[in-house]
């Protein structure tokens, strides 16, 4: 017998005292009697408490592994409707506009508090904006930066773009070489 039989026996337990079908001195007795099983025939006797004859459903998920309404199993939020990618793909893309910190300040002050996944990709494009533009002060002084500062903004739009579409598409995206002053 090996521990992962243990641990969906333990799973089918928990399911069932998170359903309501046992108290806590049967869960208690239960989680205990999987624990200490030392062969197969010890979990048989459980799984027949737990459901009788008939077999047993796949195990769900535990309550604290159940992903959240609009959340992936990663933990990242995801877009509820089209509006949610629209906004996000935003924030992404008004700075090609001209509103370099102004567009995903903008979307984030509106629609960040609605929607956890364009707070996400406006607080990404936020950060790589100001980042982008405190590189470009510090370049500015230094005869390299004159080089380096037109191939940085090329490479902002260019990640302004994938960004935009990696929010259209639902995708996670994060900028490169970014600070993240802004949580």
């Amino acid at each position: 017998m090996s521990n992962q039989d243990r641990e969906q026996v333990v799973e089918h337990v928990k399911a069932a005292y998170a359903e309501g079908r046992l108290d806590e001195l049967e869960f208690d007795d239960r989680l205990e009697r999987a624990m200490t099983a030392r062969v197969h025939g010890d979990l048989i006797p459980i799984m027949q408490e737990l459901y009788g004859s008939r077999p047993p459903l796949p195990a769900p998920y535990p309550p604290q592994a159940r992903p959240a309404p609009g959340m992936a199993h990663h933990g990242r939020p995801q877009a509820r409707t089209g509006g949610d990618r629209v906004g996000a793909a935003a924030a992404h893309l008004l700075p090609l506009a001209g509103l370099f910190v102004l567009g995903p300040l903008v979307m984030l002050l509106a629609a960040g508090r609605t929607s956890p996944y364009i707070r996400r990709h406006a607080v990404e494009a936020l950060n790589f904006h100001l980042t982008l533009i405190g590189a470009t002060i510090v370049l500015a002084i230094t005869f390299v930066g004159a080089v380096l500062v037109p191939l940085l903004w090329v490479g902002g739009v260019v990640l302004s773009v994938v960004g935009g579409l990696a929010a259209l598409g639902e995708g996670d995206f994060r900028y490169p070489f970014t600070l993240r002053p802004v949580k």
